[in-house]
């Protein structure tokens, strides 16, 4: 019940863009800092937000 109530309902999950396979795999690439335990959206600066090239396969 615990893990259904999170892929359903909670902030950081959300339903998977299947348009096209580039559009799914953009969708894929995308994380978020926002939500439980992380960071507020005022406290997201620039800097946070992006994401080093290199860390795109260990994420």
């Amino acid at each position: 019940a615990a893990i259904k109530e999170f892929f359903g309902t909670s902030q950081p999950s959300q339903f998977m863009d299947q348009n096209n396979p580039l559009s799914g795999l953009t969708h894929k690439r995308r994380l978020s800092a926002l939500g439980p335990g992380g960071l507020s959206r005022e406290r997201a600066g620039l800097e946070v937000r992006d994401v080093h090239p290199s860390h795109y396969g260990r994420m």
